[in-house]
This record gives C-alpha cells, structure tokens and sequence, in this order.
C-alpha cells in the first residue's frame, strides 16, 4: 500500500486559457475529464507514474479567496537556456514580480492568473527532474513537515535541515518536493495544492485513515459529494486524497 504525490491543483478563473499557458510552458499535452476541469500531462505519460508531477486546473467561481502555500520552480539546463525560457513566458503572458530582500539568480514570475512561480538558474541537482524542479511547499518548520510527509507518500528524503527539506520519488526520478522555512510575510500568492493518489485506488478509505494516525485533520472546502477526500497537514496545508472517480 503506497501513497504517490501524482499532481499539483490549480484554482483557476478560466481552466482553459490557464492551462493553456501552462502546457505551453511545460511541453505537455492537454485533456479535459469534464467542464471546468483541465488536465496537463506529458505526452504518453500513462498514470501513476512518479517521472512527473503533473497540473489539473479547476475553474472556481472565486479563486481570489484561495491562498495556498504552494508553487512550482521550473528547471534550466544553461544560463541561456535560463534567460530563453523567461523570454518566452512573458511571451506567454507572464509578469515579473519583485522577489524582495534576498534575491538570488533566479527568475520570480506570475501566470497570467497570478500564481507566482520560479525560473531557477541551472542546478545540477535538477539536471533529469524534467521541465518542474520542484514542487515547494513555505512551511514554518522543515522537519515537523518531514516527520509527516515522509511518513505519507513514498518518497525519499534526500536533505532535511533547519531551513528546507528535499524529497523525491523513491524511484529516483521526477521533480522534488521541497519544504522550505518561509516567514509568514515571504509566502508567496499561489491558488495551487496539493494531490496525492493511492496504489490501488481502491486503498483510498484506508490511507485515509493512515494519515489521520499521522495527524492530517479533515478539511472542508466546500467540495460538497466529490471522489477524492481533504485533508490537511499538520501545518493547516490542505491536499487531496483521490479516489475513483
């Protein structure tokens, strides 16, 4: 019994026109499961598999009300390749935003919704992650983050510090999930979350209750009768759990 990390969620005002932009700046396909919902996956990727995190998009009637803690860093293999792709995504549509104090080589930019996310400068740690790095969630404590998540999903933990954590596919392959140390007045504006996917989907109700031993607490969102349970970490992040739709 296994639990993968299989997508991030977008909160978005137009699936469509967001999701476009994003299968633009990923290379990936585009699918739809119904109205409002729209789904990015590599070309050929076939479910689950832990080479890619991939991006639902779903249309909320006010996303502006929804402030996660979580946002995607994008991979670059050259500093050219670097300063190509944040060309590009303003190209897109995407505006640059003011990273603050601390600023380093990278790129702070925000979708044409306004979801912040990052161009890193190339890193050989992200050499083979694909077009996401990493998946990072601001988080208050890395460890306490750790303690829970590495009990959750099967991943490996391959750095755990005061100030982040770094966790991957036990597969060795993929982008990382990291939980970075933020203060509450560097988190960045994002409308994305987490979901997680049991191995059988039919697992669901039983992993559930795993992660409640972990000390994940029920959510409510406002999701009303939907296949995939909310929960939250022990930090207040809300995820999901999917079950068969």
């Amino acid at each position: 019994m296994t639990l993968q990390l299989v997508q991030v969620n977008f909160k978005a005002r137009d699936d469509s026109a967001l999701g476009r932009f994003w299968a633009d700046v990923l290379g990936w396909g585009v699918s739809s499961e119904g109205p409002g919902v729209t789904n990015l996956e590599p070309v050929g990727f076939d479910w689950p598999d832990p080479s890619a995190v991939c991006v639902d998009l779903v249309r909320v009637p006010d996303p502006e009300s929804v402030r996660y803690r979580v946002h995607l860093e994008l991979a670059t293999t050259s500093d050219a390749h670097q300063a190509e792709l944040v060309a590009r995504l303003k190209d897109l549509g995407a505006t640059p935003v003011d990273p603050g104090p601390g600023d380093g080589p990278w790129t702070v930019l925000a979708d044409p919704e306004g979801n912040v996310f990052s161009v890193l400068e190339p890193r050989e740690l992200y050499r083979d992650t694909g077009p996401i790095a990493a998946v990072v969630v601001d988080c208050a404590d890395p460890r306490a983050m750790v303690r829970f998540w590495g009990e959750a999903i099967d991943w490996t933990v391959h750095e755990l510090t005061d100030e982040r954590a770094l966790l991957r596919s036990s597969q060795g392959v993929g982008p990382y999930l990291e939980f970075r140390r933020t203060p509450d007045d560097r988190v960045v504006t994002s409308r994305v979350h987490l979901d997680v996917r049991p191995d059988p989907i039919e697992d669901q109700a039983k992993e559930v209750v795993r992660l409640e031993g972990l000390g994940a607490t029920r959510a409510d969102v406002g999701q009303g009768d939907v296949p995939w349970v909310v929960l939250a970490d022990p930090e207040g992040n809300e995820f999901c759990v999917l079950g068969r739709g």
